[in-house]
C-alpha cells in the first residue's frame, strides 16, 4: 500500500517599494535606466559611507501591515546580514532580524484569487493565510550571466525592499497562486508598490517540504529562489512536491537545499546546500539607531485605503452588482476607480458594470491601452448609459454612439445630436406608424391573433423599419399589443 504525502509550503514575497528614493541613500530608484547609473558611495558599499534612513519606506511597510493586519511594535531594529556574494558590495546586507517592523497578520484568500481551473474545487474556502513577520531591508544588485563572462547592475542595490514571510500555512500548489494574487493586489490598492513581478518589483521564494499523512513534524524543507511569475510559482511548486514525494517513496533521504525552476524545462535544480541563519552572524547594525514608529503610525492609519474585499462587498451592496462583476472590476485598482466614478451617477449602475467588462475593456484592449488612457471618461459612460436607462436611444444605437465615443472622445449627448440618433417615443407618431404597419401586413396579424405570439416582433421590427431605426422599441410593442388585442 502506496503512502499518502502530505505537502506544506510558505513563501518568503520580496517587493520593491514604490519610494523615489533607495533605502539608505539618496539614488533614485527607477525601472529601465541604463546600468550603474543610479549609484553612489553608499549603495556601493564604499568604506566609511553612511546609511541615512528612508522614512518613506518605513511608513510604507508599517501600512502594508495594517491593510494585512500586523501588529506594529513600537520599536524595530535594522542588523547586518554578512555573506559573501558579488552583487552585495559591502559583504552585508541591512536589514531586520529579531525586532521587525511588523509581526503576525494574515491574507486572505477569495474565491476569485485562485487560478480559474481551480474556483471550482477550492478546498479550505474563506482560508486566509498566516503571516510570520514583515520585515524592511535594502535589495541586491542584479547579476546577469552571458556566455563566458557576468555583469553586475547596481541600479538595483539599496532599494527598500520588504519582505512578507508566511507560516508554512499553504497546502498547495492552487493556494500558493491564490496567496500571491490577493497579495499582490492588497499591495497595489496601498500604492506601496507597482508589484510588477516582470520588473522584478515582487519576487518569491518558495518553501516546500512533504511528510507522510499521520506525521506532525514536518518534513525537510526546500527552497525554490526568485520566482518572478504567480504562474510559475504554481507550476514551480507542484513539479516540487511531485519530486520529493518521488524521491521518498524510493526511500531517499531528503536534504535542506535551495534549488531554482527553469520554466522551459519544467524542473527544479539544485543550486547549494541551505544556509541556516547562524552562518548569517547577525547583529545590530551599529551606524543605524532603533526607530520609534509611535512617531508616524497616525500619519499611516489615516493612509490605510479601502481594501479590495471591502471594495468587492461595497460594490454588491450598494450598486447591485453580481459577485464576478465585483471581482472583474475590482481586479484592476484603476478600473475599479473608473466604476465608482462612473456608477455614482447613473440610475442603473448594473447597467454601467455590464458595459464597463463587455464593451469597455474589450475596447482598450483591442487598441492597446490601460483604462487609464481611456478615450471615453467614467463621467460620459454614465452619459450613454442613461440615455440608454431613459430609452432616448436603443440598445443598437448605444453601440454605435459607444464606438463614436471611443474613436472621437467626444461626449454621448454630442454624438447622439450629431448623427440626429435619439430615439422616438412621441406615442402620436408611433401609433400612426403601428397603424399603417397593421394595414400593411394582414397576414402577419392574422398569424397573432391566432395565437402566434412571435409575430408581432415580425411588426415591431417593420415599425422601427418605417421610423428609420428611431421609434423606441419599448413604445411599439405596447401601442402594437393595444392595437391587435382590439
Amino acid at each position: 500500500m502506496s503512502t499518502k504525502y502530505l505537502p506544506t509550503i510558505g513563501l518568503e514575497v520580496h517587493v520593491q517599494l514604490h519610494t523615489r528614493s533607495k533605502m539608505f541613500c539618496g539614488c533614485p530608484v527607477e525601472f529601465g535606466a541604463g546600468p550603474n547609473q543610479h549609484t553612489c558611495p553608499i549603495c556601493l558599499g564604499y568604506p566609511g559611507a553612511l546609511p541615512v534612513m528612508n522614512v518613506d519606506a518605513l511608513k510604507m511597510t508599517a501600512l502594508t501591515g495594517l491593510m494585512l493586519g500586523c501588529e506594529v511594535p513600537d520599536i524595530c531594529k535594522f542588523d547586518r546580514k554578512n555573506y559573501f556574494y558579488p552583487d552585495m558590495p559591502k559583504n552585508y546586507q541591512i536589514t531586520q532580524f529579531d525586532e521587525p517592523i511588523c509581526v503576525g497578520g494574515a491574507v486572505p484568500l477569495h474565491e476569485f484569487a485562485y487560478p480559474k481551473d481551480a474556483q471550482k474545487s477550492i478546498v479550505s474556502p474563506g482560508k486566509s493565510v498566516r503571516l510570520v513577520r514583515i520585515h524592511l531591508e535594502e535589495d541586491v544588485a542584479k547579476s546577469t550571466h552571458f556566455e563566458s563572462s557576468s555583469g553586475i547592475d547596481f541600479n538595483r542595490a539599496g532599494t527598500p525592499l520588504m519582505e512578507i514571510v508566511s507560516e508554512p500555512n499553504i497546502d498547495s500548489p492552487e493556494e500558493a497562486f491564490a496567496y500571491l494574487t490577493a497579495l499582490q493586489q492588497i499591495l497595489i490598492y496601498g500604492g506601496v508598490s507597482d508589484a510588477d513581478m516582470e520588473k522584478g518589483q515582487l519576487r518569491c521564494d518558495c518553501n516546500i517540504s512533504v511528510r507522510p499523512e499521520g506525521q506532525s513534524e514536518l518534513g525537510t524543507k526546500i527552497e525554490i529562489k526568485n520566482m518572478n511569475s504567480i504562474s510559475g510559482v504554481r507550476r514551480a511548486v507542484a513539479y516540487e512536491i511531485e519530486r520529493q514525494k518521488e524521491a521518498l517513496a524510493r526511500g531517499e533521504t531528503l536534504v535542506q537545499s535551495t534549488r531554482r525552476w527553469d520554466d522551459a524545462a519544467g524542473q527544479t535544480f539544485q543550486m547549494r546546500v541551505k544556509e541556516s541563519s547562524q552562518d548569517y552572524r547577525y547583529f545590530p547594525d551599529p551606524d543605524l539607531l532603533p526607530v520609534d514608529t509611535r512617531v508616524f503610525m497616525d500619519e499611516v492609519r489615516a493612509r490605510r485605503p479601502e481594501l479590495p474585499a471591502e471594495k468587492r462587498e461595497r460594490f454588491v451592496a450598494s450598486f447591485g452588482v453580481t459577485e464576478y462583476d465585483a471581482n472583474v472590476l475590482v481586479g484592476d485598482a484603476a478600473l475599479a476607480d473608473y466604476f465608482d466614478a462612473a456608477a455614482k451617477g447613473a440610475k442603473k449602475p448594473k447597467n454601467v458594470a455590464n458595459w464597463i467588462i463587455n464593451d469597455l475593456l474589450s475596447a482598450l484592449a483591442n487598441a492597446g491601452l490601460g483604462v487609464a488612457q481611456s478615450p471615453i471618461s467614467a463621467h460620459t459612460l454614465d452619459e450613454l448609459i442613461n440615455l440608454l436607462d431613459e430609452g432616448k436611444i436603443s440598445t443598437k444605437q448605444g453601440k454605435e454612439v459607444f464606438a463614436a465615443m471611443f474613436e472621437s472622445g467626444k461626449s454621448a449627448l454630442q454624438i447622439v445630436e450629431e448623427k440626429g440618433l435619439k430615439q422616438e417615443s412621441d406615442t402620436g407618431l408611433i401609433e400612426a406608424l403601428c397603424l399603417q404597419v397593421i394595414e400593411a401586413n394582414p397576414k402577419a396579424v392574422a398569424e397573432y391573433k391566432a395565437g402566434k405570439q412571435q409575430s408581432i416582433n415580425f411588426l415591431k421590427g417593420q415599425v422601427i423599419k418605417l421610423s428609420q431605426g428611431k421609434a423606441n422599441p419599448a413604445v411599439v410593442n405596447e401601442i402594437l399589443a393595444v392595437k391587435l388585442a382590439g
